[in-house]
């Protein structure tokens, strides 16, 4: 049986356009910190795990770094990560990814998307 958050993560409207925030989500029983980005219609989620030593993303919690390029930059060793699929582009972990989790908008809220069916 899959564990999906029984809340909404957050409501769409409240994420502005471009921006990144920070959000608690239960996966596999654990609790995890998201890193959750709006581009236009669409919502990307990732872990809030830098790929290059296990640290968080963020510089204070839910403090994200945006290079004036749009790119998401960690705040302990400035790796440099695109928003469209969580590609480190810059920085320790050149070829390395964000973790993605994914997520879905509905009735206005952003949600855990549910697992595809026989990934339970």
């Amino acid at each position: 049986m899959g564990s999906l958050n029984a809340e909404p993560l957050l409501s769409f409207e409240g994420l502005a356009d471009g921006a990144l925030v920070e959000v608690e989500a239960v996966l596999d029983g654990d609790s995890e910190s998201l890193v959750v980005h709006r581009q236009g219609d669409a919502v990307r989620a990732w872990l809030n795990v830098c790929p290059h030593a296990g640290r968080r993303l963020d510089w204070a919690p839910g403090q994200f770094l945006k290079s004036r390029e749009g790119l998401l930059v960690c705040a302990a060793h400035g790796a440099s990560f695109e928003l469209e699929g969580g590609q480190c582009v810059a920085g320790p972990c050149r070829g390395d990814a964000l973790r993605a989790v994914a997520v879905e908008v509905r009735d206005g809220q952003v949600w855990l998307a549910a697992a595809p069916r026989g990934e339970a």
